[in-house]
């Protein structure tokens, strides 16, 4: 008789998708919802003029606007209603996960466990709010003050509806985030961020073939460039998968006349922990030199800004090198704050699990850390070498492909998170249909007796 891993395993078809109605309703919702989100990033803000933003923008590319500006789907480009994106909320989960790391009184709420977790989410909202309000200023007021500004009537009106609409359209997203990873399929804020990047692929894809078409790069480095991007997708759902199993052993134990106990597993560590944080944190503190001397223009003649910008533009050298140091730095901080071996060695202990070879407890927490640092090296490497490598090739042949490094980690990070889901909901919809059948085979041998 075949096994209920492989009667699943058969049944993993089209046929069984059809029949999967609450994965479906999922979809359906997660789909509204981001059809939603796009037509939202088409709402301008009032009192800005589009044009004038827009070449703001195009002039700005290489800063932290246009990294921004990515993430937002062209909405910050265009100053729409959701041109903060969903960055603040993405900052404020972040800090507050640092500061559980070095804060007693937040680390104690965290253990709460449902409570403790509610608690620390509606800190992470009230710092949203903060986080918007702030840059929603900081960008209102640069372009206020900024030569040729797009505001086409800079008064404390505009300052209030912007800062208002702004702070609005980021809580907006927020909110529907958490409804597309409660009612929907997969995580809501990355899925935001996700559609936001694919939106303008199309455009610039077609843009990268124009260049072949009218000769001003040979089709054949055009077909190069579109392979290397194929295996670095290859590369990364690689990396992303990539587990250093840690074998755990649980001890027999007798309960009455019989043995119990003995079973074998493993802990499964990913290469890359810190997932795509370092990229974002190091991509986004490295703009800042570059966007404030592009802001001040010329100005500055011969200063300090203007050799920030001489130094520290995209692709130099000074840039490459400081872009790389960031990422292996917040790769391994972000690592040391989401894993702690000294508690993952407790819990195992608490469970009666050994790692065979290590005592309980320190010795076990150690053999931890010790792994955990060599992951976290190659992850680091494998990080650097993703987001830098297409930077390079971008700024050397001038391609303008719209995918760097950190875009296309976040896309297939967030395809492989999304598949995994819906491959969950599925299995999960064929067992409850092998249980009802169990269930009416018990009652048909019943009602025989």
């Amino acid at each position: 008789m075949a096994s209920a891993a492989e009667q699943l395993a058969s049944n993993f078809s089209l046929k069984a998708f059809s029949k999967a109605d609450n994965l479906k309703k999922r979809l359906w919702f997660t789909l509204f919802a981001l059809i939603v989100y796009r037509v939202g990033t088409f709402l301008p803000l009032p009192g800005v003029d589009a044009a004038v933003m827009n070449e703001i923008a195009t002039s700005n590319s290489s800063g932290i606007l246009g990294i921004f500006d990515k993430f937002t789907g062209g909405a910050l480009g265009r100053m729409t209603i959701f041109a903060l994106g969903v960055m603040p909320y993405i900052s404020a989960s972040i800090i507050i996960q640092l500061m559980t790391a070095v804060s007693p009184h937040l680390e104690a709420i965290k253990k709460e466990g449902e409570s403790g977790r509610k608690k620390l989410n509606q800190y992470t909202r009230y710092l949203t709010v903060a986080l918007a309000t702030v840059q929603s200023w900081g960008i209102l007021t640069g372009l206020v003050s900024m030569p040729g500004t797009p505001v086409t009537n800079p008064n404390v009106l505009f300052m209030v509806s912007g800062i208002v609409s702004l702070t609005g359209g980021t809580l907006f997203l927020m909110w529907l985030g958490e409804q597309i990873t409660s009612r929907g399929v997969g995580n809501g804020i990355s899925l935001i961020i996700f559609a936001g990047i694919v939106a303008n692929l199309p455009s610039a894809i077609k843009k990268t073939l124009e260049l072949g078409y009218t000769r001003v790069i040979s089709p054949f480095f055009i077909a190069v460039i579109l392979f290397l991007l194929l295996a670095a997708i290859v590369f990364i759902v690689f990396m992303e998968r990539a587990q250093r199993r840690v074998h755990i052993q649980y001890p027999k134990r007798q309960v009455g006349m019989k043995m119990t106990g003995g079973e074998s597993s493993h802990l499964p560590m990913k290469l890359n922990i810190s997932g795509v944080i370092p990229p974002i944190f190091a991509g986004s503190l490295l703009g800042v030199p570059i966007t404030i001397a592009q802001f001040a223009g010329q100005a500055d003649e011969g200063g300090i800004l203007s050799t920030i910008l001489l130094y520290m533009g995209q692709g130099k050298p000074l840039y490459v090198t400081t872009y790389i140091a960031l990422i292996v730095f917040f790769a391994f901080f972000y690592t040391a704050v989401v894993f702690n071996p000294t508690e993952t060695a407790e819990n195992l202990k608490k469970s009666g699990a050994i790692v065979p070879g290590y005592r309980p407890g320190k010795n076990t927490a150690e053999h931890l850390d010790f792994i955990v640092t060599r992951l976290t090296v190659v992850g680091a490497a494998y990080l650097a070498a993703i987001c830098v490598l297409p930077e390079i090739l971008i700024t050397k042949y001038s391609i303008p492909f719209y995918l760097g490094g950190t875009s296309l980690l976040i896309v297939v990070s967030v395809g492989i998170d999304t598949i995994t889901q819906v491959q969950t909901h599925l299995l999960a919809h064929q067992y409850e249909g092998l249980i009802r059948r169990s269930k009416g085979l018990k009652k048909n041998k019943k009602k025989d007796r």
